[in-house]
C-alpha cells in the first residue's frame, strides 16, 4: 500500500512538471510583440482567411465564364406505361370510337453530357470586375486589422512599462523609508523622538509597501491584456524586456501635406467602397444587354421490357445530338431595372459624400492629435520638474526634522506631496505615449 501512494505522489510531480514544462517563456520588445500579434490575434487572423476567400472567390466569379460540362443520367421503370387513345379509323373502325393504345417500352435508360460556354454576357463581365476589386476591399480590410492591433498592442505595452516605472519608484521610495524607519524607531526608543512621530513614518512605510503590492497586481493584469491583445494564451509567460527610458518621445510633430489622404488605410477602404458601387451600377446597366450563350449535349437512350438486358450489347441504343445557341434579349421589366439603376446611383452618391467628409476627418484628427501631443509633452515636462523639486523637498524636510529645526507632520506631507508628483509623472507619461500613438495613427504613419 504505501508503494502505491508512493507511485501516485511521483505520477503527480511528473504531471505536474510536464505541464510546466509545456508552458513556454517569451522574451519581446514592443516590435515583437506587434509581430506575434499580426500572426495570432483573431481579428488579424480573420481578415487573413476573408482575404484567402476572396481569392477564392475571384476565382469562382471567373469560373463561370469558363466552359461548364456536366454528365446526366436518367433511368425509369414505367410500372405502368403510358396509354393514348387513338381514332379508331387509324385501325380500320369506322363506329367512331377511340382505341386505347400503350407506346413505349417499360424501361428507358439515358445517358449523356452537356456542354455550355458564354459568349456574351454584360453582367458576367462586370461582376468579373466587381470580384477583382472585392480581393482588393479585403486585402485592405488585413490591412487595418493589423493597424487597430498594433495600436492596442502598442497601448497595453505601454501600460506595462508604466507600472514597471512605478514599481521602481515605490521600491526606491519604500527602501529610502526604511532605513528612516529604522533611524526614527531608534530615536524613540532612546527618547529623542515622540511616538507620533513614530507612527507618522510607520504609517506612510504601510501604505508605500500596501501600494506596491497593488502595483504589482496591477503589472500582472496589464500583462495579462497585452497578452490578450497579441492573441497570446493567458497562461503563457511574458516577459517585457525594454524600459521606459528607451522609448522615443518626440515623433515628427510635422504634419506635412495634409491632402495626402493616401496614407490612410480608411480612406483608401472608402475609395474601394466608391469602386463597388459605380460597378454596382454599371451591373444594373448591364442587365439590360442580351446574353448569348453556345450549348451542346450528347446522349445515348436504351429502350427496352426486359430489364436484365437493359446493359445488354444487343441491346440498341439511340444518340441524340444537339448544338445550339441560346439568346436571352430583356425586353421589359416594368420599370425593375431602371429603379435598381437608380438606387445604385444614389449609393455612389452617398458613398462620394462619406469619402470627402472623411478628408475633414483626418485633417481634424491629425491637427488635434499635435495639440494633444504636444500639450502632453508640455505636462511631462512640467510634471518631472514639480518630481524632481517635490524629491528634493523631501530630503530638506527631512534634515531639518532630524536637526530638530522641523516637525514630523512637514516630514509626512512632504512624502505625500512627493508620491503625489511621482504619480502624476507617470499618469503625464503615459498620456505622452498614448497621444504619440494616436498622433502616428492620425498622420498615417503606422502600417
Amino acid at each position: 500500500m504505501e508503494w502505491k501512494w508512493i507511485r501516485l505522489l511521483s505520477l503527480l510531480i511528473f504531471t505536474t512538471s510536464s505541464l510546466s514544462a509545456q508552458k513556454q517563456t517569451y522574451v519581446f520588445n514592443l516590435q515583437q510583440c506587434i509581430d506575434y500579434a499580426y500572426k495570432n490575434q483573431v481579428d488579424v487572423k480573420n481578415a487573413s482567411i476573408d482575404k484567402d476567400i476572396a481569392k477564392y472567390k475571384v476565382r469562382e466569379t471567373t469560373a463561370i465564364g469558363l466552359p461548364q460540362i456536366q454528365a446526366t443520367s436518367t433511368f425509369n421503370h414505367f410500372i405502368d406505361i403510358p396509354t393514348q387513345l387513338v381514332p379508331g379509323q387509324f385501325f380500320g373502325d369506322t363506329s367512331g370510337r377511340f382505341i386505347p393504345v400503350q407506346f413505349g417500352v417499360a424501361n428507358t435508360l439515358g445517358y449523356g453530357a452537356e456542354v455550355s460556354q458564354i459568349i456574351f454576357s454584360g453582367s458576367y463581365l462586370v461582376g468579373l470586375q466587381a470580384a477583382k476589386v472585392y480581393g482588393e476591399l479585403s486585402a485592405k480590410s488585413l490591412d487595418r486589422s493589423k493597424i487597430e492591433t498594433n495600436v492596442s498592442v502598442s497601448k497595453a505595452y505601454y501600460g506595462v512599462l508604466i507600472n514597471r516605472e512605478r514599481i521602481l519608484l515605490l521600491d526606491a521610495n519604500i527602501e529610502r523609508l526604511n532605513k528612516n524607519l529604522i533611524e526614527v524607531r531608534a530615536l524613540n526608543q532612546n527618547g529623542f523622538v515622540k511616538k507620533i512621530d513614530l507612527n507618522r513614518t510607520e504609517l506612510i512605510y504601510n501604505n508605500l509597501k500596501t501600494e506596491r503590492e497593488n502595483t504589482q497586481r496591477l503589472i500582472d493584469l496589464s500583462l495579462n491584456l497585452l497578452k490578450f491583445q497579441m492573441g497570446m494564451p493567458v497562461a503563457e509567460n511574458l516577459i517585457v524586456n525594454e524600459k521606459i527610458s528607451e522609448i522615443n518621445f518626440q515623433p515628427n510633430l510635422e504634419i506635412g501635406d495634409t491632402t495626402n489622404y493616401e496614407n490612410r488605410i480608411e480612406y483608401s477602404l472608402l475609395k474601394t467602397q466608391v469602386k463597388l458601387n459605380e460597378l454596382n451600377n454599371k451591373l444594373n446597366k448591364s442587365a439590360n444587354l442580351p446574353t448569348l450563350v453556345a450549348f451542346g449535349s450528347y446522349s445515348q437512350n436504351i429502350q427496352t421490357n426486359n430489364f436484365n438486358k437493359i446493359f445488354s450489347s444487343e441491346t440498341p441504343s439511340f444518340p441524340t445530338t444537339i448544338i445550339g445557341l441560346s439568346l436571352n434579349v430583356p425586353i421589359f421589366s416594368s420599370g425593375k431595372r431602371y429603379y435598381k439603376t437608380e438606387q445604385s446611383k444614389l449609393e455612389i452618391l452617398k458613398s462620394n459624400n462619406t469619402l470627402n467628409n472623411f478628408k475633414n476627418v483626418v485633417d481634424l484628427e491629425t491637427q488635434s492629435s499635435k495639440t494633444n501631443y504636444t500639450n502632453s509633452i508640455q505636462s511631462l515636462d512640467n510634471q518631472k520638474k514639480n518630481m524632481a523639486l517635490a524629491d528634493e523637498i523631501v530630503k530638506v524636510t527631512r534634515i531639518k526634522y532630524e536637526q530638530g529645526i522641523g516637525s514630523s507632520l512637514e516630514v509626512t506631507n512632504a512624502e505625500t506631496e512627493l508620491k503625489t508628483a511621482q504619480n502624476n509623472y507617470l499618469s503625464a507619461m503615459y498620456d505622452t505615449l498614448i497621444t504619440k500613438i494616436d498622433l502616428e495613427k492620425a498622420k498615417g504613419n503606422i502600417k
